[in-house]
């Protein structure tokens, strides 16, 4: 192997040096448009795919109950199957929100303190901002649990999807004629009756309609449940 010479030594030397940084405030300045055009890119990213299993979750649910509400042949589970399709269409967005969140705080974090401040100066200039941001970018860290995240994306949009299947439900159960081999009544007579109409095959009707409750009623705590606002939360939620 052909011994290095000091002038090859320093070309190896020099390639591998970091980047210089900037120095200038228009350096710097050009270097934090285009940090901000990158992260509003990521954050874009990460919004059409939220955005993406939502419409996925309203496409199963208007399915779904075309299907079910059609005619009487279609069992009551189709909702339910309904129900748990969009369950897991809310898991899959609550990690993704955790991901977004992430790239979004940074764009407020310039947007408020750099963006703003540049175009009307104002008093409550926060001096910490460009070292927080510096701080996510060297660990990047999730800022809110996978709880929040689920309840946020609840209060926002699948709230309504669960609503809406858990009154195709009810009609379901609750009108003999929009059942298979039931008789031509416009509604149910009695509980006992409603109770049978809700059977899942060897699940019990009672089990299921406490199961549906219960479930019900943890979406109806996540959609009113509010933590206290922090953050960007505490300046609006137009990112969210």
């Amino acid at each position: 192997m052909a011994k290095e010479t000091p002038l090859r030594a320093a070309v190896v030397h020099e390639a591998r040096r970091a980047p210089t940084l900037p120095v200038t405030s228009a350096e710097k300045a050009n270097l934090i448009i285009h940090y901000y055009r990158g992260e509003i890119g990521r954050m874009i990213s990460w919004r059409d795919r939220i955005d993406r299993s939502s419409n996925w979750a309203i496409t199963v649910v208007a399915g779904l109950l075309s299907v079910s509400l059609s005619t009487p042949t279609s069992h009551h589970g189709v909702v339910l199957f309904a129900m748990l399709l969009i369950s897991l269409f809310l898991l899959i967005e609550a990690r993704r929100y955790r991901f977004f969140d992430v790239y979004r705080a940074r764009v407020r974090q310039l947007e408020r303190y750099y963006f703003a401040q540049a175009l009307c100066p104002d008093d409550e200039l926060n001096p910490d901002w460009a070292a927080a941001i510096a701080k996510s970018l060297r660990q990047p860290t999730f800022l809110i649990s996978y709880r929040e995240a689920l309840f946020r994306r609840i209060r926002r949009n699948y709230c309504w999807m669960y609503m809406i299947l858990l009154l195709a439900w009810s009609l379901k159960i609750s009108t003999p004629k929009l059942l298979p081999d039931q008789p031509r009544a416009d509604l149910v007579h009695s509980l006992a009756q409603l109770v049978h109409n809700a059977a899942l095959g060897a699940v019990p009707g009672w089990a299921v309609l406490t199961v549906v409750g219960f479930w019900h009623a943890g979406i109806l705590y996540a959609a009113l449940h509010r933590e206290p606002d922090e953050g960007e939360f505490a300046h609006g939620e137009v990112h969210v």
